[in-house]
């Protein structure tokens, strides 16, 4: 962890919206963590059935697939809230003060409105599935709202997160883009 990260994270230590939204961010990277062990496990496993006993196997491809997909949307709190992001500087580092401030609010306002719009979708996508009893169309059959739900989970915990960044940059808690002043 940075060392601006650790200082934000001591000067939310007051605000407990802050405080929540950060614990639920690293509960999910945990969350994700898991899911990618299980998928290395999984992996393992379908590699013994196939190549060790020499039999087929019918649940351990999709299983993979939707455990990976589901950290990496799980994940996407937590890679937000270390900064964890690929982050270009060339235009905050050649704008004032002012400008910086303003690019970073208005960047953050324009991620939380897409996020929160495909966290929309993706909870009526979610909510179909449910709804209908969707199936996948494999030997296993899994109800799809299962992986379905990591949608809408990861983007309402990423738009959650892109909150607290703005809330912690308008209260001067989080620094400009991660730069020194």
């Amino acid at each position: 962890m940075s060392h601006s990260h650790a200082t934000s994270e001591a000067k939310m230590g007051e605000n407990i919206i802050l405080i929540a939204i950060i614990t639920m961010s690293k509960v999910a990277g945990w969350v994700s963590a898991g899911m990618i062990v299980a998928a290395v496990i999984t992996t393992c496993h379908m590699i013994f059935i196939r190549f060790v006993l020499n039999q087929s196997t019918t649940w351990q491809t999709e299983a993979v697939v939707y455990l990976v997909i589901g950290a990496t949307l799980v994940g996407l709190a937590f890679v937000q809230s270390v900064r964890g992001h690929v982050n270009v500087d060339l235009i905050p580092l050649a704008l004032g003060k002012r400008l910086r401030k303003l690019l970073a609010v208005f960047t953050l306002a324009a991620s939380m409105i897409v996020v929160a719009a495909m966290c929309w979708y993706s909870y009526e996508h979610w909510h179909l599935a449910f709804e209908r009893g969707w199936r996948s169309d494999t030997v296993w059959g899994v109800q799809l709202w299962i992986p379905y739900l990591a949608l809408p989970v990861g983007f309402g915990l990423l738009s959650l997160q892109l909150l607290a960044d703005l809330i912690g940059l308008l209260l001067g808690i989080d620094k400009l883009f991660g730069l020194e002043e």
